[in-house]
């Protein structure tokens, strides 16, 4: 399985350093190192950091239905960043837009970790990344509301649709370290995932305590979901889908899908980016659509069909 994610990571990475707006092929260098590569490295990035979430969520939280945008964390990055168009920033100094989303991940984590209390459990780490998320799309939608022209409205509107366009080795700089942080944390934590999946008190016995495990996957999933969404935006579902995909052939012990789910993720948002970038070649289309709108429009069929299989 490990073997075949990768080779069909290998060829998706190939095919969007060819891929592009006039077609497919290289016609400038500038154009590979400066526009092609940062993109599909983020695409890579973001996905893997995202699907690897979601597996770590699920285990942790003992939820089939858990997403890395349960906590919360992302709306806060979102809020950062959209904080930046909103004052100017951003037109001023081209970096704030990231850093600002970083930020606001950053004061989301904290916020989190504080409502959760110090041994944070399933449910009140659910229920704190509920409040947080609540909170989060609360004030984002009185920036919407009270944006101060049209251009930036509409500017806030299209980030926070998610996408990879016009992305700079400057983003894939700024989001690359965090995320390869979480990750190592993340994949850090399959024997606790195993562990607790046999219960707390067989978890405590094995030194794997639910609460620690919680706050370390809570840290993890805040570096990189944060991290995603100041250069992505919003980008949903695929946390929640790679696991699902891959559970019928490694079967349901949480740590056996962490590494998979990892390569599984960077596979998926890089073939949905394809997709985004190949549909004004194929269809009569002005621009390609947001990457967060087409993981919606992929996920939340297969939502429903997880939703179906549980109520039956």
């Amino acid at each position: 399985m490990i073997a075949g994610l990768a080779m069909l990571l290998a060829v998706l990475l190939a095919l969007g350093l060819l891929t592009g707006a006039a077609g497919f092929g290289v016609p400038d260098a500038t154009i590979l190192w400066q526009l092609r590569l940062p993109r599909t490295a983020l695409a890579a990035l973001v996905g893997a950091g995202l699907g690897l979430s979601g597996a770590v969520l699920q285990g942790a939280l003992r939820n089939p239905l858990a997403d890395p945008g349960l906590l919360g964390i992302g709306g806060c990055a979102s809020l950062g960043a959209v904080a930046a168009f909103y004052w100017g920033i951003s037109a001023a100094f081209a970096p704030a837009l990231p850093l600002a989303g970083l930020a606001g991940a950053a004061l989301g984590s904290a916020a989190l970790l504080a409502m959760a209390g110090r041994a944070p459990a399933g449910p009140s780490l659910i229920l704190a990344g509920v409040a947080l998320s609540a909170l989060a799309a609360a004030l984002l939608a009185m920036a919407l509301a009270l944006a101060p022209n049209p251009f930036a409205l509409a500017e806030i509107t299209f980030w926070l649709m998610g996408g990879l366009a016009d992305r700079s080795l400057l983003h894939l700089a700024l989001a690359a370290p965090p995320i390869a942080l979480g990750c190592a944390l993340l994949l850090r934590l399959g024997g606790r995932l195993d562990a607790l999946a046999l219960g707390e008190e067989v978890a405590a016995s094995l030194g794997a305590p639910a609460g620690r495990t919680l706050l370390l996957a809570a840290v993890g999933v805040a570096l990189v979901v944060g991290a995603g969404t100041a250069v992505a935006g919003g980008i949903g579902f695929v946390g929640l889908v790679v696991p699902h995909l891959l559970r019928p052939a490694l079967g349901e012990r949480p740590g056996a899908i962490l590494a998979p789910s990892l390569l599984a993720g960077a596979a998926l948002l890089l073939a949905a980016d394809l997709l985004a970038r190949s549909l004004p070649l194929l269809l009569p289309l002005s621009a390609e659509p947001p990457l967060g709108v087409l993981t919606a429009l992929l996920g939340a069929p297969f939502l429903v069909r997880i939703a179906r299989r549980m109520a039956a």
